[in-house]
């Protein structure tokens, strides 16, 4: 059983640098067609600063740390064990193409299901920008199969 000990536990914060290119690229894998997304002139004339992320970019930022698994590493899961469970983002602001954006984490939750043959680990994770504003958050819901 994983230790709820780790109920409250954050993980080292860590900031990035949202690249323009980087943005292209998802909004293309994403299917997106709104050049808001990947022509900086479009997002401009729409009153943006720059190229805007697309819904879910967020969750890539999660993946940049020296430890892209931190909640792996700490709580000594298996990786072949864990599903992706669910995924819930809330928006405050914008994020732009040249905002550095500092990535905060923790565990919110541990819970089981099915007498413990399914364990949960609920992250909320909070991205906040180079003006200290608060720009999203999200939650992340990680499924282990236990046996």
């Amino acid at each position: 059983m994983i230790d709820k000990k780790f109920i409250g536990h954050e993980f080292e914060p860590f900031s990035t640098t949202i690249e323009k290119g980087r943005l292209k690229f998802f909004a293309k894998a994403i299917g997106e067609t709104n050049p808001i997304y990947f022509n900086e002139e479009a997002a401009k004339a729409e009153g943006h600063k720059s190229v805007l992320a697309p819904p879910t970019f967020p969750f890539t930022l999660s993946l940049e740390s020296d430890d892209p698994f931190p909640v792996v590493t700490a709580l000594k899961l298996e990786i072949g064990r864990i599903l992706h469970g669910s995924q819930d983002f809330e928006y405050f602001a914008p994020i732009y193409a040249g905002d550095e954006i500092t990535v905060s984490s923790k565990i919110v939750d541990i819970f089981d299901k099915k007498g413990g043959a399914l364990e949960f680990v609920a992250l909320q994770y909070s991205f906040t920008n180079q003006d200290d504003e608060l720009v999203a958050t999200s939650t992340n819901t990680l499924v282990y199969r236990n046996g």
